[in-house]
Parts: C-alpha cells; sequence; structure tokens
C-alpha cells in the first residue's frame, strides 16, 4: 500500500497504521504519549498524535472530516496525510498539551524524569506560555508500592502503559485505574506493594515522572550521566541493558531505548535494582544518544580530547 505522510510517499504492508509508516520514513513523527509499539493495545488515549488525512484512499478519495490518531488509523492504499504541513494539526497537539498540562505540576527541578520526558519535549514543541487554567490541580497522597519504585500520582497523564505493562509481562496484577474521569488514578488493591519480578519496566514505560526508580533518586540529574550499552547472563530476561554512570559509579540500570523512547527488550528486576557493580556486566560500547536530547549536551565531559603537551607550554616571549 502506498501512503503519502507530508509529501513524502512510502510501500507499506497492509495493517500498518499511519503512525508506523511515518516512522518508516522517519521524518516528521507524530508525538506520542500513550501508543507503545511492545504493548498490545495500547494507543488512542492522549491524542498527541492526531493527524489529518487529506485522501482516504485511491478508491474513495474523500477526506476523512475530523483529525484521527495516527497511531490506531491504519493507511489505505493511495492516501494522504498531513502531519506537521497542516496548521489545523498544530493548533490541535497545542491544545492537547494545554489539557495534558492541566493538572501536571511543572516541578521539572526536582523530577528525576527531567531530561528524558516525553511530556517536557511535547511541551518544549506545542505548549502555551502560560496556563489558562485558573483552579487548583489534582493533589494525591503519597502510596507506597513496594521499596524499589516511587509513584507520584499528581504527575500522572493516564497513559495506562504501566497497566498493560503488569497485565502482560507480570502474573497476578494488583495495580490498576481506580475511581472515574477526574478522580481517576493508578493505584494498588488495598495498598498491596508490587513486587514482582518484571514490575521495573512500568519506570521505563512511564511517559512522564510518575513512576521512578527509588534506587537513582535524587542521585543525580540525568544529564550528568554517561549510558553505557552492556550485558549479562541472565536466566531471567535478555540481561541487555544500559548502564548509567557518574564516574566509575552505576547509578542505575534501565532498559535499552530506540529513537521512539520504546525498549527493545524488558529486563527483570534483579538486572535493574540489584546488578550495579561494572564487574556484574560485559560492557559493550557508549549508548547512542540523539544529538537533540539533553542527555547528549554533557556527554564531551567524558570524551575531552587529550591536548599534546607541546601545545600546552606558553609560547616564548620575545
Amino acid at each position: 500500500m502506498k501512503v503519502t505522510i507530508d509529501d513524502i510517499s512510502i510501500d507499506v504492508p497492509p495493517g500498518t497504521t499511519i503512525l508506523e509508516a511515518a516512522r518508516m520514513i522517519g521524518e516528521n513523527v507524530p508525538p506520542t504519549m500513550c501508543y507503545y509499539s511492545k504493548l498490545e493495545g495500547s494507543g488512542g488515549k492522549c491524542r498527541s498524535c492526531l493527524v489529518k488525512v487529506t485522501k482516504g484512499s485511491e478508491k474513495d478519495p474523500r477526506p476523512m472530516p475530523k483529525l484521527v490518531a495516527s497511531c490506531r488509523t491504519n493507511v489505505m492504499d493511495g492516501m494522504e496525510v498531513k502531519n506537521t504541513t497542516s496548521p489545523e494539526v498544530l493548533q490541535a497537539r497545542k491544545s492537547v498539551t494545554e489539557f495534558l498540562l492541566i493538572n501536571h505540576p511543572i516541578d521539572c527541578p526536582v523530577c528525576d524524569q527531567a531530561g528524558e520526558c516525553d511530556l517536557q519535549d511535547l511541551s518544549y514543541e506545542h505548549g502555551l506560555s502560560k496556563s489558562r487554567y485558573d483552579f487548583k490541580k489534582r493533589i494525591f497522597d503519597l502510596i507506597d508500592i513496594g521499596e524499589n519504585i516511587q509513584m507520584h500520582m499528581t504527575r500522572c497523564i493516564m497513559c495506562y502503559r504501566c497497566v498493560m505493562v503488569a497485565d502482560q509481562l507480570t502474573p497476578e496484577r494488583v495495580h490498576g485505574v481506580l475511581n472515574r474521569g477526574e478522580a481517576s488514578e493508578i493505584s494498588t488493591y488495598i495498598q498491596k506493594a508490587i513486587d514482582n519480578e518484571f514490575s521495573g519496566n512500568m519506570i521505563d514505560v512511564c511517559p512522564v515522572g510518575a513512576l521512578t526508580d527509588k534506587t537513582f533518586r535524587f542521585k543525580s540529574r540525568v544529564w550528568f550521566t554517561k549510558p553505557v550499552y552492556a550485558h549479562r547472563d541472565c536466566k531471567t530476561c535478555s540481561g541487555k541493558v544500559t548502564l548509567w554512570y557518574q564516574g566509575a559509579e552505576v547509578l542505575r540500570v534501565t532498559g535499552r531505548k530506540n529513537k521512539w523512547h520504546e525498549v527493545e527488550e524488558f529486563i527483570c528486576n534483579d538486572c535493574r535494582f540489584h546488578k550495579k557493580n561494572t564487574e556484574d556486566w560485559v560492557i559493550e560500547s557508549a549508548a547512542t544518544i540523539s544529538r537533540h536530547s539533553v542527555i547528549s549536551q554533557n556527554l564531551n565531559v567524558y570524551e575531552k580530547p587529550v591536548i599534546h603537551k607541546k601545545l600546552q607550554e606558553k609560547p616564548k616571549s620575545e
């Protein structure tokens, strides 16, 4: 099937969504806050990936009457889509961003997710300079959900990714969505601890700072760390991870993420929380970081070129 997105055409197999086609092109990709390719059933909740279909297909060239969620809309042969070239789409994303920020606190200076937060990126691209919301934001009491994961419901945007991780990766899920409407929240059943073997992946899939790593909490800003790919022989998971170094110390361990900020392979809690010595791992290479990421801006601190001794000597005065 042939689809054209922002005047760039590509052939894709049947069943491909507009978002997947845009990722294949690699340019002008719609932003996502709830869609996660590794999680079945994700997408269609945050509405940040809206696009305009100006031509439905070759058989039916009529445009779609409303903007559609690119993560949930399949490509038709001959379809034409406008993403960043449509003022209507850009205005819709500004509105969606404003809604997402209605209850989300701007506490980036103390949030461990700062520097790798999808909502931060979305707000930078499409956010308003000031909020029009005059009412009090939602406030939730802190709930202890275990020794490894810290939950801040005030930051949650209800993307449901963490619930899907628990449904699809772990047995006997003990947390989910409680209540309805504005009162909806992620919580555990009678405040049970979340301690199953793959629960740490909730941290990796969370697009904001609602779920953070207690073992990394307040230790460093992410742009002061150096990410390195490593692996180990693990009987529970693939053992392929990213180690985040500060000097010679491993501050945290995460799954390896691709350029769409999605984990390539989910890892177990033993690798994530209990293996923080270099001796536990086989180091492969420096992690690939986009030059647009704030994390990349400080990597030159660790990669200073060696200056020849003669160049350091002051020139002799005449």
